[in-house]
């Protein structure tokens, strides 16, 4: 018993220790993982399977039909009718009182019926293969929309991660500077003034680095999320922030000529409007005649106790065929009133489509623009970087030499921090307007 408790519990240890392994994954890795394993990307290819079955189902409704049922009645108390009794010898205007059939009966039958024209069968073939249609072009929405927010999430958590590399070094420059300002403050060669104005600079770059610190950890949550992974997943990145802006930047995008009737979004425009066609359709259909056939056979069984399940038990076989046209005559404008209302909703959907197409220009336009900018930001950003840097270390050397102000080198260092967060927002917005770009023009590429 002892080795037996022992056993489960070394396999429960390599099963919590297997279960907490992180995972590793760079931007690429990360997209194609959401693709499969995101909750809604997986619902979407759900909507596809649905769809399909939707357009068999609506298919099988046009095609042979059989029907089987079984009838059984226990008359508690029977009927009674009058007849005359004259019939039976009686006296003339008088009536007798019979009972037709017996307490008992069941009955079995099979019914096989055939849809041979439906206006509305037609034009539900069609319908189905629009929702088909639909279903897929949702589920290319939805990839797009998932791989955004996967270079969202994954490009905020190399922001953070190189944020706090930046704030410890910036606090360990800090701290440096403030022990060596101390003891020159303590030995009287320098005013208390200079050792407050590094005493606050230090504890702005605390502050920002414990709040930073809390927002690696939703970050990282929401990259896991967004991957289809449990909440707190254990995920290493192995792409760099720096790495991934200087391989995305590229004009190739922008200089292309984009077609706007291949993008998703006017694709699913142009989807609506189909659908309000065929809504039309169906709404005229409805005038049309409708026709079936139908052939059915069955057995019937008569008596006063039940004894359907004897074997000699006899009954009694009847067949029937027939066709049933319906023809819609007169519905006091019911369906033309229908029909109306589709064709209006038709031409609501035409000018939606036409908005769509002049709102997706505009669209791309702008994600051009911004993108471009992001690009020159990215690089402003990093020259002013490289220049605040040197401005930094003058005015430190300027200080420590004791030709410089404390007051002059806490600007510089604030300065500093600021180019360091801007550039560092640059490189992110250079991969997030690129994927913007590359969302709405349907037009991705591999990181």
């Amino acid at each position: 018993m002892k080795h037996f408790s022992l056993l489960v519990f070394l396999l429960l240890g390599s099963f919590l220790i297997a279960q907490e392994q992180p995972q590793s994954f760079s931007l690429q890795e990360a997209i194609d993982f959401a693709l499969e394993n995101n909750r809604q990307a997986k619902n979407a290819s759900r909507n596809i399977d649905a769809a399909k079955q939707q357009k068999w189902e609506t298919t099988a409704t046009g095609l042979p039909q059989i029907n089987a049922e079984i009838n059984y009645q226990n008359f508690l108390k029977q009927q009674v009718s009058v007849i005359p009794a004259e019939f039976f010898g009686g006296n003339q205007g008088e009536f007798a009182e019979v009972i037709f059939g017996t307490k008992q009966n069941a009955t079995a039958t099979a019914t096989l019926s055939q849809l041979l024209f439906d206006g509305s069968y037609l034009v539900g073939l069609q319908s189905a293969k629009v929702f088909l249609e639909i279903s897929k072009n949702a589920k290319e929405k939805t990839d797009l929309e998932v791989r955004k927010s996967v270079i969202n999430a994954y490009g905020n958590v190399l922001l953070i991660e190189e944020n706090i590399k930046i704030l410890e070094r910036n606090k360990t420059v800090l701290q440096k500077n403030l022990d060596e300002v101390t003891k020159i403050y303590e030995n009287g060669f320098e005013e208390l003034e200079s050792v407050e104005q590094l005493q606050i600079t230090l504890s702005n770059v605390n502050s920002q680095l414990n709040n930073v610190k809390r927002l690696k950890t939703i970050a990282y949550q929401m990259l896991s999320v967004t991957l289809g992974l449990d909440f707190n997943s254990t995920i290493i990145v192995t792409d760099s922030l720096e790495t991934l802006t200087v391989k995305n930047i590229s004009l190739n995008l922008v200089d292309s000529t984009t077609d706007v009737t291949s993008t998703i979004d006017y694709r699913i425009a142009e989807n609506d409007k189909k659908a309000k066609e065929l809504m039309v359709k169906l709404e005229k259909s409805k005038a049309l005649p409708s026709l079936s056939a139908f052939i059915n056979g069955g057995y019937s069984a008569f008596d006063n106790q039940f004894v359907f399940l004897d074997s000699n038990t006899k009954w009694y076989g009847s067949s029937l065929v027939g066709v049933n046209l319906s023809v819609p005559i007169f519905s006091s404008g019911m369906r033309n009133a229908s029909t109306q209302r589709a064709k209006i909703n038709l031409e609501i959907a035409e000018e939606n489509l036409s908005d769509t197409k002049q709102m997706l220009n505009l669209q791309i336009e702008t994600a051009k623009s911004d993108f471009k900018y992001a690009i020159e930001e990215y690089d402003n950003k990093k020259l002013n970087l490289n220049l605040a840097e040197r401005i930094e270390q003058k005015n430190q050397t300027k200080f420590f030499e004791g030709v410089g102000s404390s007051f002059d080198l806490r600007q510089a260092q604030t300065q500093l921090y600021s180019a360091q967060q801007e550039f560092l927002q640059a490189m992110l917005n250079v991969i997030n307007t690129k994927a913007e770009l590359e969302t709405i023009t349907n037009n991705t590429t591999n990181f």
